[in-house]
């Protein structure tokens, strides 16, 4: 499999696990808060994509 490929899905998979996470436990969840947890997830994902692509390098 090419690495673009790899990449793509290194991205996708936990963007979409987020947002079925944020859908069952945002059912009662104001906007404001769903909107923050969102960022604060998405940031922890890019830091742990980051940091696993430093190390494979």
């Amino acid at each position: 499999m090419p690495a673009t490929n790899l990449m793509s899905l290194d991205i996708l998979v936990p963007v979409l696990m987020c947002v079925a996470l944020l859908w069952w436990f945002g059912r009662g969840m104001s906007l404001r808060a769903m909107l923050i947890t969102t960022v604060v997830t998405l940031v922890l994902i890019a830091a742990v994509l980051a940091v696993t692509g430093g190390l494979n390098r």
